[in-house]
């Protein structure tokens, strides 16, 4: 391993080219993140894997980083947002088992299977949108179809009025950047912790039927989720909601667009949607850094000595192109790969309780768009696809395309 910590570009310019240099130091790398803190990088399928399931590893900061308690971390530090929230997310044990189970309620099979429709409709809505852009004309397939729907079904299923949602949505898109001031960082959290707090007192005033109100109405042994608790849980569920699934699903489109051969064997039916939905969860996980893991104990891990207190990533993009695990091809989207396993749905207790719905969307979704618009081409070679702007997401900024295109596909 490297003497000097890899400083993470908090611009995110290529996202594997960086996860791939952490790895050459090992599967447990010092990394530094913004602010001078130094953490450790986790780029190994079976290390991460070990990692998210080791209660000496925590996600609670208020509990297990001593700069947090101690009061050095400033008010302004540019990832505030990922150490003070307080939700299902950052509780371990029982505490974490009790939130669990009240959040469960929002994603009990009969909730999720009754989106289907709602859905289906909305994805029907948007690519008639489409349908009405002039043949020629590029269109970001991401900023109008793949994020459009999961900030819509999430806002939507979550009882989000239309006039607070431009508020809700970009508290999460800026809370995922690496790039912001330590200005736009602390306004961004109190406008957003502020419109949070505005949604759960109208849906306890006035509950419905949306998820909110089941989770301000849910009980477990007679216990209520407190009033930051909602706020913490609907910070962490409206932010993945839209942000990961529109990720990947912006992923998929660019790797079948840019692979023909591989598009022809999902239309073709030798492979499924599924198939090629798991293919990009591995290929390309939503997240690319998630801050953060704490040491409760000194622990030795693959060879390296983790210290109590110390910082810990879970690498979710480059533990998805794990050589150890695919070989030489894990870079390569392959549908006709025979193990897919990845962790971008994460393991252990912290398992997303999202994945079926999110799985419903991609399954709707992808094969609605492409029987759609078979003549679909990007509009830009794959390397010109701008970057998100963050190390935390792994996304591309927009994704330029022809829907109709008059031009022949890119070489």
């Amino acid at each position: 391993m490297g003497k000097c910590p890899i400083v993470l570009d908090r611009t995110g310019k290529d996202i594997h080219a960086e996860a791939a240099r952490i790895r050459a130091e090992g599967p447990v790398t010092r990394v530094e993140v913004p602010g001078g803190y130094l953490a450790w990088s986790v780029t190994n399928y079976t290390v991460g894997r070990q990692i998210l399931a080791d209660p000496r590893f925590s996600k609670n900061a208020r509990e297990h980083w001593p700069a947090l308690i101690n009061g050095e971390v400033p008010p302004d530090w540019e990832l505030i947002t990922w150490v003070m929230m307080d939700n299902v997310t950052t509780r371990e044990g029982a505490d974490h088992d009790r939130l669990r189970k009240l959040v469960a309620h929002a994603f009990a099979p009969r909730q999720v299977e009754a989106a289907r429709g709602h859905i289906e409709k909305l994805v029907a809505g948007l690519l008639d949108d489409l349908e009405r852009v002039p043949p020629g004309e590029v269109v970001d397939i991401k900023g109008q179809f793949t994020y459009l729907l999961t900030a819509l079904v999430i806002c939507d299923l979550f009882g989000v009025p239309p006039q607070a949602r431009d508020r809700m949505l970009q508290g999460a898109v800026t809370n995922s950047k690496t790039t912001n001031t330590r200005e736009e960082s602390g306004a961004n959290l109190h406008q957003w912790h502020e419109a949070m707090e505005e949604l759960v007192a109208e849906k306890k005033a006035n509950p419905g039927t949306d998820l909110t109100s089941v989770l301000v109405q849910a009980k477990e042994d007679g216990s209520m989720m407190t009033n930051d608790e909602l706020v913490g849980t609907l910070h962490v569920m409206l932010g993945a909601g839209s942000e990961t699934l529109g990720n990947v699903m912006s992923h998929l489109v660019v790797d079948l667009l840019e692979n023909p051969q591989q598009l022809e064997l999902v239309r073709s039916g030798q492979y499924t949607w599924q198939d090629a939905f798991n293919e990009a969860l591995r290929k390309d996980a939503a997240i690319a850094q998630l801050p953060f893991r704490y040491a409760t104990e000194d622990a030795e891990v693959a060879g390296v000595q983790i210290t109590k207190g110390d910082l810990v990533l879970i690498a979710y993009a480059g533990i998805g192109r794990d050589p150890e695990l695919h070989g030489e091809t894990a870079d390569q989207f392959d549908l006709t790969r025979a193990d897919k396993t990845n962790l971008a749905f994460g393991h252990g207790p912290h398992y997303c309780l999202g994945r079926s719905l999110a799985t419903m969307q991609a399954m709707i979704a992808m094969p609605a768009l492409f029987e759609r618009f078979p003549n679909m081409r990007l509009a830009v070679p794959v390397s010109e696809i701008p970057p998100q702007g963050t190390f935390i997401m792994n996304g591309y900024g927009s994704v330029p395309v022809y829907l109709n295109a008059p031009v022949p596909a890119l070489a």
